[in-house]
């Protein structure tokens, strides 16, 4: 993170803050039905960990300011008690949208239903949600919202100051900084490290008076229409994600166990690619030759600057997804992009947009573009870019937008979407039953495809700028792609010191594995937030992870439930993590990795 300062907050007059709040099921709570639905009842039910950062923050400004805080929520007769909680905390009240005709409503359609409220309160000059949701991690409903009410958005906040109507934000994104500047009213969605979170016990939340919360039914909103009969996306089939562990906890010297470890990933098919061969991307089916000009089958891709490798991705799955529907791709770039690369990529066009590309103007200059030039789908990056990019287009176009897809395929003459829930627990397949399409997707889950020689069409389209967002500075410290790629990932604990990482070496290199960290390695500033794996931070999915010195808990563990095998090292043999891998080492590291190192490469060398 930049040098920490304290933020300037100075207060001109009373500000009028709402939070927009969410409550979901408790991870470990969470239980799924034979048919791989979330099984609802009698299940524990939270205040989203994002939301917890809104709440307090806006509590603490609204005092600050000596202006008020509003709470609202959508969701059934339950979801009372996270209003209950933030009133308890210091809100001043909460709203509550409940009614059946929210029921089955998709992120847009969640979106308006928030948006109608808040303009029926009216006049609130910062309104603040959380980064994203737990239990489905789309990072949606803020830009939606915010295109919605038309106001600036920004997202990821870290760190936020005020002085007169100006915010100065620092923005926390999954690989790098940026320092922004707003002016007054806007809508953000807050970083987990903002602030302490708001949390009150459940006896304290009972004593809320109930004239402080406010019930809405959907007839105050207008006429919809709401929930499912607004909701332009469809869920169809659904499938638990079970990985079952072998549990096996080795015994013995660290050399001993090293070895018998070693042997038993050989079994696993855990070791395949364990060599110090160069990175080369594994190459899935080439690219379709280019259709016909007339196709009405355009699936656009939007190119994020500075990310050739994740726009490559894109472009090479639309190329594929448009062959089968006799389609075109067009690429949807800014100025200085290479053309050349794009074609070689899959793009059968390229629109170049002229002038700055500020995620709230781009959006706009699509959605103009695409008036005169429909579309049949767009994708874009899962990244804060492109998740504001298209939350815009969603809002603004009335269309489906599916958020962090892992697999991309057309089903009967349709675009079908591959998205995970709740930490990677199920993956659903969901369509959109809009006129476009959108998707955003997970860097690095796309295969690499072998590139072609095309020379795309080139034409171009002015970005009119609204300047209400203004960038001070950006940095880059990781590429977002680099773990979802990684075959093999070490994860390593706050046991484990920086200086330390060093004597991992040996291993990652005959591994090829990559580096990930627990929230607490990267809270103390000893990791970039990209590496951090968890329910707050990435899913990842690679056929081996080792876990170093690391407990083992619940909120690390799901982010790597999707590994294909778990190798845990800890000198405690009650770690918890030894209830969730495949092999246990008991032992210090410091003893076991260079054993491990040293057994790896007698197998190696035996192949």
């Amino acid at each position: 993170m930049p040098e920490e300062e304290v933020p300037v907050c100075r207060f001109d007059r009373p500000l009028r803050v709402a939070a927009l709040i969410k409550q979901i099921p408790v991870g470990e709570s969470m239980t799924l039905g034979e048919d791989g639905r979330l099984i609802r009842e009698g299940i524990e039910l939270e205040m989203n960990a994002y939301c917890r950062r809104a709440v307090s923050k806006g509590v603490e400004w609204a005092r600050e300011s000596g202006g008020s805080c509003t709470v609202f929520t959508l969701g059934p007769p339950s979801a009372d008690d996270v209003l209950r909680e933030a009133v308890a905390w210091g809100a001043d009240q909460g709203v509550h949208l409940c009614d059946p005709a929210f029921g089955g409503s998709d992120t847009l359609a969640t979106a308006r239903s928030l948006a109608a409220a808040l303009q029926l309160e009216g006049g609130f000059d910062l309104v603040l949600v959380g980064r994203n949701s737990l239990d489905g991690d789309t990072g949606q409903v803020g830009p939606e919202v915010a295109q919605l009410v038309g106001l600036p958005f920004a997202t990821g906040v870290r760190e936020m100051g005020i002085a007169g109507e100006v915010l100065s934000l620092t923005l926390e994104h999954d690989d790098g900084w940026e320092e922004v500047e707003i002016t007054l009213p806007a809508v953000l969605s807050v970083a987990e490290r903002l602030c302490e979170p708001s949390k009150v016990p459940p006896p304290q939340r009972a004593e809320v008076p109930a004239e402080r919360i406010r019930l809405v039914r959907a007839a105050a909103l207008g006429a919809g229409p709401w929930g499912q009969a607004g909701s332009p996306t469809v869920v169809g089939r659904t499938r638990a994600m079970h990985h079952d562990r072998a549990g096996k906890v080795l015994s013995g010297t660290a050399a001993d166990q090293a070895a018998e470890a070693v042997a038993l990933l050989a079994e696993r098919g855990a070791l395949e690619a364990a060599t110090p061969a160069p990175d080369v991307p594994a190459a899935g089916p080439g690219l379709a030759a280019p259709t016909s000009s007339g196709s009405d089958r355009v699936i656009a891709v939007l190119i994020e600057p500075d990310r050739p490798q994740v726009g490559m991705e894109l472009l090479g799955a639309a190329s594929q997804l448009a062959a089968s529907l006799g389609g075109r791709v067009h690429a949807l770039a800014f100025e200085g992009v290479a053309i050349d690369a794009l074609g070689a990529g899959g793009a059968d066009a390229v629109m170049t947009f002229t002038g700055t590309p500020l995620a709230e103007d781009v959006a706009a200059a699509i959605i103009g573009w695409s008036a005169e030039n429909p579309l049949w789908a767009v994708l874009g990056p899962s990244t804060a870019f492109g998740r504001e990019v298209l939350g815009r287009m969603a809002a603004g176009l009335g269309a489906g937008m599916v958020g962090d897809a892992i697999g991309l395929a057309i089903t009967e003459g349709e675009l079908v979407a591959a998205k995970p829930a709740f930490s990677g627990a199920l993956v659903a397949d969901i369509f959109c039953t809009s006129d476009v399409r959108l998707v955003t997707v997970r860097p690095g889950v796309l295969p690499l495809v072998p590139s072609r020689d095309h020379t795309p069409d080139v034409s171009s389209w002015p970005i009119t700028p609204r300047s209400r967002v203004r960038v001070v500075s950006q940095r880059r410290d990781d590429d977002v792609e680099v773990l979802a790629r990684a075959e093999a990932v070490i994860g390593v604990g706050a046991a484990l010191r920086p200086d330390e990482y060093e004597d991992l070496s040996p291993l990652a290199s005959l591994l090829g594995a990559e580096l990930a960290a627990t929230r607490k390695v990267t809270d103390k500033g000893w990791a970039p937030r990209a590496r951090q794996v968890g329910i707050t931070g990435r899913s990842i999915a690679p056929r081996l992870y080792v876990a170093l010195g690391l407990s083992g808990k619940f909120n690390h563990m799901v982010g790597v439930r999707a590994a294909g095998t778990i190798l845990a090292v800890n000198e405690d043999p009650g770690a918890p993590v030894f209830s969730q891998c495949d092999i246990g080492i008991v032992g210090d590291w410091h003893v076991v990795v260079p054993a491990l190192a040293a057994a790896l490469r007698e197998e190696l060398h035996r192949r």
